[in-house]
């Protein structure tokens, strides 16, 4: 085979037409000059891609956590979900990028050097000189979205919106920018340090992790939390379906497209993260199946999510037959895990803290063993020391006070906003996290939306019961049999519907 030729420019066809000299804050004035020859097109063209797979898996979280959830609160998560990347996105671009990926940042937070995106335009990223300013800084301003998205699921039947909406803006800025800002800015001290983190273990995972936990122990348990009122069965498995299927084609952007380029070290990323979400997906199934002789859809689509959240710090360092290792580990972590809440007392309704506090750590370790010099060096330019294949014992180390520092400040700073809010809604009832119990009872969709998941119109409608067996004293047993026609007696096994709800709806139809 005849070795490849140049372009009949000399150059090679990877690369910029011309190399970037300019030392313009913007990078140069368009209006004289043409700022698009410092960078591949397809470069360009793979990122606003990735973008957009990024921007896709925050509906899938909204359906995952909405099909986890009670039929009556169903919608509330789906709100929250999209409601994250509202306010996140203006956050991060009032000054959200600014204390992240200033490029005169500090060793734990930025500086507001370009506080609404100023001078954010053609001059080579902090992340990667492949790529300008403008197109990095929407890119990661979809990370901080989901992370958001991700930490909110706790909120689920209980927590009331307002305070939440505040909740997402202050904690953006105290909790998520210094923590993207210590591991992705070559200023920060972790990257400084040595920690590997391709595309969020620490910034993502864990401290949206962490941050549920958090949220879960300021909320309280749920109504009938412990009892047999309760149930802990998932409303819609559909929905959840949906969303990880959402969560998995976007996860493609989210993990290759960390690369920041389109090369080697991306296609590296993508096949290792489709190969740990079906490792995660078999083994956490194989595992319920252990115990409960069933193939749980619910447990598979888990199993998926825990494989994405460990492969991704190790996604642009590892080898691909690491993969398997990364979703076999991954699916057992994160399935056990989820026992961990009985033991804490907490009531983390969708196992926010299993899946991704304890996933994304379970992925910074593995990273310590199994990351190579050669896997990212594939972009071309990028040196690491490696983890335990390159004998590098110590990368076990950095990836530990990583993950504890991320850990630990997301959780406590999250109790102390939380905590604020909290305090001021003594004073100011608008502030108080939770919802009070008779607005548990109706559901957050109804109390806090005002619209719901299911048109349940129809179903009232054929409510036809003689208007004798309708009195004051009928009891819940008359009730039984109308129910149980229309699907009611279910309903009441959801959302713990007693009889005075359906003595209402018979009356009011």
């Amino acid at each position: 085979m005849s070795s490849p030729t140049p372009n009949d420019s000399g150059a090679d066809p990877t690369t910029p037409l011309e190399a970037y000299l300019n030392t313009t804050a913007t990078g140069g004035d368009s209006l004289y000059d043409n700022l698009n020859v410092f960078y591949n097109p397809g470069d360009i063209a793979w990122m606003i891609t990735a973008t957009a797979l990024v921007l896709l898996m925050i509906p899938g979280v909204g359906f995952f956590y909405s099909g986890l959830a009670r039929r009556k609160s169903a919608l509330s998560l789906l709100w929250l979900s999209v409601m994250a990347t509202a306010v996140v996105t203006f956050q991060w671009f009032f000054w959200g990028f600014s204390l992240a990926f200033s490029k005169t940042a500090g060793s734990f937070i930025g500086n507001l050097d370009n506080i609404g995106f100023k001078d954010v335009l053609a001059a080579p990223s902090v992340g990667s000189p492949r790529i300008p300013d403008l197109l990095f800084a929407v890119y990661q301003g979809m990370f901080a979205a989901i992370t958001v998205a991700l930490a909110v699921g706790a909120v689920a039947e209980r927590g009331r919106m307002l305070p939440c909406i505040i909740y997402m803006f202050i904690w953006s800025t105290v909790i998520y920018d210094p923590i993207a800002c210590w591991t992705w800015n070559a200023s920060g001290w972790s990257y400084k340090m040595g920690g590997l983190d391709f595309a969020g273990g620490t910034p993502v995972h864990i401290s949206s992790g962490t941050a549920a936990l958090a949220y879960s122990y300021m909320l309280g348990k749920r109504r009938g939390h412990g009892t047999q009122e309760l149930n802990y069965r998932p409303h819609n498995v559909t929905h959840i379906v949906i969303g990880t299927v959402f969560l998995w084609v976007g996860w493609f952007g989210f993990n290759a497209g960390s690369a920041l380029s389109a090369n080697l070290r991306a296609v590296m990323a993508a096949v290792v993260t489709n190969l740990a979400a079906c490792m995660g997906g078999v083994t956490w199934c194989l595992v319920d199946y252990r115990l409960e002789r069933k193939w749980s859809t619910v447990g598979f689509c888990s199993g998926v999510i825990a494989g994405l959240v460990a492969i991704t710090p190790g996604s642009g360092f590892v080898p691909a037959w690491a993969a398997v290792v990364f979703g076999v580990c991954g699916g057992i972590a994160c399935n056990y895990a989820t026992k961990l809440k009985y033991f804490l007392r907490c009531d983390d309704a969708l196992d926010i803290f299993a899946v991704h506090a304890v996933g994304g750590f379970v992925g910074n370790i593995l990273t310590a063993f199994f990351a190579a010099d050669y896997i990212a060096h594939l972009d071309g330019y990028t040196p690491i020391d490696g983890g335990w294949l390159n004998h590098h014992w110590i990368q076990l180390g950095y990836q530990l006070a990583d993950s504890f520092a991320g850990g630990a400040y997301s959780f406590v700073g999250t109790c102390l906003i939380l905590g604020c809010l909290d305090f001021i809604g003594k004073f100011l009832p608008m502030f108080k996290l939770r919802a009070s119990e008779e607005e548990e009872v109706l559901g957050i969709d109804d109390v806090e939306i005002g619209e719901f998941a299911y048109d349940y119109v129809e179903l009232t409608r054929d409510v036809k019961l003689p208007e004798d067996d309708i009195d004051e004293g009928m009891s819940s047993h008359s009730l039984e049999p109308h129910a149980s026609a229309m699907g009611v007696h279910h309903e009441k096994n959801q959302d713990s519907v007693d009889s005075n709800q359906l003595a209402e709806w018979a009356h009011r139809a």
